[in-house]
């Protein structure tokens, strides 16, 4: 019996706006894919070739989000481990074990059969289905804040997505926070007061 080994990778801890987004990629035996690596170190149109290769060529492939509500809510680490669970949820092969980029793997129980895991630290950049993961989740993100700059146009969200670059963080002096802040932010949290 074949082991179904996935690898799971997230985007968007760091940002003051947006979701968190988990990728889960299950290769197949023998997968050809090439340039598989740490999304971050990957120019945007490679990460959406081969984000199109892996949805194709994978075994299986699901993508989890947790909200900036749930963000705060939760913190950044459980809303991320939320989105990671979802994204587990999201295959349509159930893995037997994850691989998982970091030093800290979601609560396992709940997911529907018995799930071993191991976290790696720099995984992306090492284990290719950990690498594959890291690309979903990155352009999964990008495409999400991508299209809500046009709900939100003041803010540029097409181009820092979310991130706490200065343009953004001149932006959310000027214009005070969106749905989309994460308001447990300490920069979102100055805006608010700021605007009191």
């Amino acid at each position: 019996m074949t082991a179904f080994v996935a690898g799971i990778d997230e985007a968007g801890r760091g940002p003051l706006a947006g979701p968190v987004v988990a990728g889960a990629v299950i290769l197949r035996p023998g997968s050809r894919l090439r340039g598989l690596a740490d999304s971050k170190s990957l120019s945007a149109a490679v990460r959406l070739r081969l984000a199109a290769s892996i949805r194709s060529e994978a075994a299986a492939h699901g993508v989890g989000w947790a909200d900036p509500a749930e963000i705060d809510a939760l913190d950044i680490l459980q809303a991320t481990h939320l989105a990671m669970r979802r994204a587990v949820l999201a295959l349509a092969l159930p893995p037997d074990r994850l691989l998982i980029d970091g030093n800290r793997a979601p609560a396992l129980g709940g997911l529907g059969r018995a799930i071993d895991a191991l976290c790696i630290v720099r995984g992306d950049a090492t284990v290719a289905v950990i690498g594959a993961a890291s690309i979903l989740a990155k352009t999964a993100r990008d495409e999400y804040m991508e299209r809500v700059d046009a709900l939100y146009p003041q803010y540029g969200f097409a181009r820092h997505k979310g991130y706490p670059t200065a343009e953004h963080r001149r932006l959310l002096r000027r214009f005070g926070p969106c749905p989309l802040h994460r308001r447990s932010f300490a920069p979102v949290a100055e805006a608010l007061r700021g605007r009191a």
